[in-house]
């Protein structure tokens, strides 16, 4: 099964940390991120630009920027394809994202058949 890690975290808090602090993060990341690749299950990732570059669009209107009152923003993401829903949990877990912020986990639906 196919599952996305929505990494949700506070902006203003990675700007606020330490360049030491930050560099930890990342080696954090890259380290899960590497640990995803030799368990085979990581099928795609990204980290995301900031919140302000994003375009929101709702019923043709478009709004610049991130949602009214957002607290935390997503960041990025990573797609893993595991057999079920503990395996899916456990990586989550594991993800740094879930030490500094929040990691939504959903499964992705299936394409429809060719009719």
């Amino acid at each position: 099964m196919e599952y996305v890690l929505l990494i949700h975290s506070e902006e203003a808090a990675w700007g606020a940390m330490p360049p030491a602090e930050q560099q930890a993060w990342m080696a954090a990341y890259a380290a899960y991120t590497q640990d995803l690749i030799q368990a085979g299950v990581m099928r795609g990732g990204h980290r995301l630009q900031p919140a302000a570059e994003a375009s929101l669009v709702r019923q043709g209107a478009v709004q610049a920027g991130p949602r009214a009152g957002a607290g935390e923003q997503l960041g990025g993401l990573y797609v893993i394809e595991v057999p079920d829903h503990a395996a899916a949990l456990d990586w989550a877990r594991r993800c740094p994202g879930s030490r500094h912020g929040m990691v939504e986990l959903r499964p992705v639906m299936a394409p429809p058949s060719p009719a």
